[in-house]
């Protein structure tokens, strides 16, 4: 179930959440400009690496580019890939705009930046021993998605659902996407606790998730309320 939109109006320009994306692929290209091996290094200079983090490890000499903390925030501008650029962009625009909307402009970016703590924090308190990079905009993200389920649950999101050989777009509301999201995230956790995550940090989504829910009342303006309700305009299947 693959989102391509939501059915939920902005009253502002969401500055920020273009800028981000804007900035996530900039460093991307960078990334790619380096070639191979130079490209690597900057992933370890730059990426979250829980090891590093905890002080159980150390980067080789003339690799350390920032002190260890500050990779927190860094590591959520780097990506593995074009799909993993892709799919994390596409779900920042689809959602990140409607709580930009809800926060404002500067709220919002502490809102991102903390929920991207949050979430590599809790992937390396899972594996403290890592010594794998942690990189991606993904656990920021994970918190968007909680403040939106706790907003606008009732939202409709235009998704695409893969039926063998077919596609079918159809509009359901967002608490089953962000629901069926998330618990895919509980399974495939779980399921990775003792046996790495596969190249992907499962406990970062779930913690950045449950993140974005606790820290959106504090985040949002006053006028916002929970459990929005729907826009009034008529949906159909594709």
């Amino acid at each position: 179930m693959i989102p391509l939109r939501d059915d939920n109006p902005t009253e502002t320009m969401p500055l920020v959440t273009v800028g981000i994306i804007l900035a996530a692929t900039l460093v991307f290209f960078y990334q790619l400009s380096l070639g191979p091996e130079v490209g690597q290094r900057f992933v370890y200079q730059f990426g979250a690496i829980p090891a590093v983090l905890f002080g159980q490890e150390s980067l080789p000499r003339g690799t350390v580019a920032i002190p260890a903390a500050f990779s927190l925030i860094t590591s959520m501008f780097l990506h593995g890939g074009f799909m993993h650029l892709i799919g994390n962009m596409l779900y920042l625009w689809i959602f990140g705009n409607n709580i930009e909307d809800a926060m404002g402009h500067v709220r919002f970016i502490g809102f991102y930046l903390l929920c991207g703590v949050i979430a590599a924090m809790s992937h390396a308190l899972v594996d403290p021993g890592s010594v794998a990079p942690m990189i991606g905009a993904s656990g920021a993200i994970s918190g968007v998605l909680g403040a939106y389920l706790l907003l606008y649950p009732r939202a409709h999101v235009l998704v695409l659902i893969p039926l063998g050989f077919f596609f079918w777009r159809t509009y359901v509301p967002a608490f089953f996407v962000l629901g069926f999201w998330f618990l895919l995230q509980l399974i495939s956790g779980t399921a990775s606790v003792g046996r790495g995550g596969g190249g992907v940090a499962w406990f970062a989504h779930i913690g950045g998730f449950i993140a974005g829910m606790m820290l959106i009342g504090f985040f949002k303006r006053r006028s916002v309320r929970f459990f929005n309700p729907p826009p009034r305009r008529s949906l159909r299947s594709f």
